[in-house]
């Protein structure tokens, strides 16, 4: 994966992560646009957190809430030089009215911002093709929309893959034995962050899950891999509402809770639809199991990439 979708990115990004909901129910187009490409129909899922996702191959954007799409629509992204990075982001400010602080004070309607050095989403022309210094513009109506159901706590996912997300994808989190020989020593304080969005990243290569909350880290626990359990590139699960009839992988005599991916380059595209690592691949120290689990709300993500992690 490219270098600008590094570790340092992800943990940066990730920081205010409030996720949920992701598959790809069947939408009609919103007959006020005049547009077919142009869909929203909010009232599929009138409550529930937001998510955009935005495909770079297929410069469009969806939008799911609570687990249904409720609007799709062309895009245009950063052109070549100005390319838009993929990566998991939070919106961090909104404005109904904004101008370009780089670009001779070019209008930016409902500018929602991803980044502080210029990255944002907003209304503008959307010519077919990447024609942006690389935000992400929006057609007009729908970026009207959008603005009225998103906060400062919606997620927006870029990816590299031209595919949707996956539904009920097993999440490759589960408890038992975690002690791989030279591991670093567990580190576990909730209290350092007492409240918050609660955020998951787990490096492959290093062998490491650090969980922060509210942009803060409160644990970094080594993890055991089980064989052919090492996805390639990176991929976000998101935790939605509700659980499973079936027992839970990380505590015995807990519910499964239903979790949904997203690929974020297109390394991982033959295995959308099904598991990207191997159920109970990734196993956890057991006294930190429940502790981890009774902290897990809807919306929690789990980044798992590659990627590698430093250690303290």
């Amino acid at each position: 994966m490219r270098a600008r979708t590094t570790w340092l990115r992800i943990i940066a990004i990730v920081a205010m992560l409030v996720l949920l909901g992701l598959c790809n129910l069947p939408s009609v187009a919103r007959a006020a646009s005049g547009d077919p490409a142009i869909r929203w129909q909010p009232q599929l899922a009138p409550r529930g957190p937001v998510v955009v996702v935005v495909s770079l191959p297929a410069q469009r954007a969806d939008v799911y809430r609570n687990g249904i799409r409720i609007g799709t629509a062309p895009v245009s992204t950063g052109r070549r030089g100005y390319e838009t990075p993929p990566g998991v982001y939070t919106i961090l400010e909104k404005q109904r009215e904004h101008f370009s602080n780089l670009y001779d004070d070019a209008p930016m309607p409902y500018m929602q911002r991803l980044t502080w050095d210029g990255i944002a989403l907003h209304a503008g022309v959307v010519p077919g093709h990447p024609a942006s210094h690389g935000c992400i513009r929006l057609p007009s109506s729908f970026a009207e929309d959008l603005f009225e159901v998103t906060s400062r706590a919606t997620t927006v996912v870029v990816t590299e893959a031209p595919q949707a997300p996956s539904l009920l994808a097993p999440v490759p989190l589960a408890g038992g034995d975690a002690r791989p020989e030279g591991a670093v020593a567990p580190f576990w304080n909730p209290s350092t962050a007492a409240d918050g969005p609660l955020s998951l990243l787990l490096s492959t290569s290093a062998r490491l899950l650090v969980v922060l909350r509210n942009g803060v880290e409160i644990g970094r626990l080594p993890v055991q891999l089980d064989d052919g359990a090492i996805p390639a590139g990176t991929t976000a699960y998101v935790l939605l509402d509700g659980t499973l009839p079936s027992p839970s992988p990380i505590v015995p005599g807990r519910p499964a809770r239903p979790w949904m991916s997203i690929p974020l380059d297109d390394a991982q595209k033959t295995a959308i639809g099904g598991p990207v690592v191997s159920k109970g691949g990734v196993r956890i120290p057991p006294e930190f199991a429940l502790p981890l689990y009774d902290l897990l709300v809807p919306g929690t993500v789990l980044v798992v990439s590659d990627e590698p992690l430093p250690r303290h």
